[in-house]
């Protein structure tokens, strides 16, 4: 009994200093982040190796929306990032249930042909894209950046929900089909309450990675009309004679970066719900 207690107890205590190390890890970056966005241009040499600036200043925030349109970059970031988890979200939905449910030629193929296009690295795609983009006159536009972003978040999308609605009992379906329910109705009706928490997963997923994607939003935008925070944020070098390039990149960087905690605090339930489906509650 006491070779037992010796062990879990050893056990806990390798856990919770694992559980430390990844949360300093992970939440480390941030706080260095958070203090150098804080202290003033002038001492940020002189405090590095310090753990809090002796004088705070919000300085820094009020300069980022002072050099350039920051205001702007946010607001294209959030109408790029909606546009396309809704985009991604309504072409992938009824992809899943057709994956999922159906069976047809050509099936398995089709879906590793989906998975092979988000191996490619963005460069490959990039000239592709980019001739496509022009000849649609779409070039620094909100379109563009939304038709690019869906090249590596449909996929993972059409996968995601692709696994969730296998494990739906089709009982679900048989009573939507004696009802009368034609395949759209039944997705729409009857499924569609039931993936909300994968829903609510891969679409907080494919917003972060449109939030944080630069390479497209560098190449298919020209200016402020349709640029996004990742290439404002790479703008800032220089762009103030009387800041330092490192801090006002710091406070810009926090500003992005609180949104996303924001919504994830927000669907923390949903996310949790979506990562472990597998059983429909009834």
């Amino acid at each position: 009994m006491t070779r037992n207690r010796f062990g879990h107890a050893a056990y806990q205590v390798v856990f919770w200093l694992v559980v430390a190390i990844i949360l300093f890890y992970v939440l480390f970056p941030f706080y260095w982040a958070v203090k150098t966005s804080l202290t003033p241009a002038g001492e940020l040499a002189r405090t590095a190796l310090d753990w809090f600036p002796d004088r705070p200043v919000l300085s820094n925030y009020l300069e980022v929306f002072r050099v350039q349109p920051f205001g702007r970059n946010l607001l294209n970031s959030l109408v790029v990032a909606v546009g396309t988890v809704v985009v991604s979200l309504l072409l992938s939905a009824p992809a899943a249930y057709a994956f999922g449910k159906f069976r047809f030629m050509g099936k398995r193929p089709l879906m590793y042909v989906i998975l092979a296009v988000s191996v490619f690295p963005q460069i490959a795609v990039l000239p592709g894209l980019y001739a496509m983009v022009k000849l649609l006159h779409l070039y620094n536009t909100w379109a563009a950046l939304i038709l690019s972003y869906l090249i590596f978040t449909l996929p993972f999308t059409v996968w995601t929900l692709t696994s969730f609605v296998r494990q739906i009992p089709t009982e679900l379906e048989e009573a939507a089909v004696i009802d009368g329910a034609s395949p759209l109705v039944t997705l729409f009706r009857v499924l569609l309450p039931v993936m909300a928490p994968a829903l609510a997963t891969t679409g907080l997923l494919a917003f972060i990675n449109a939030w944080n994607e630069f390479l497209f939003a560098l190449t298919f935008t020209s200016d402020n009309t349709a640029r996004t925070v990742p290439v404002a944020i790479g703008m800032f070098t220089g762009a103030s004679q009387h800041e330092s390039p490192f801090t006002l990149i710091t406070a810009a960087s926090v500003v992005v970066t609180v949104p996303l905690i924001a919504l994830v605090f927000m669907f923390q339930r949903k996310i949790v719900e979506g990562l472990t489906a597998g059983a429909v509650k009834g």
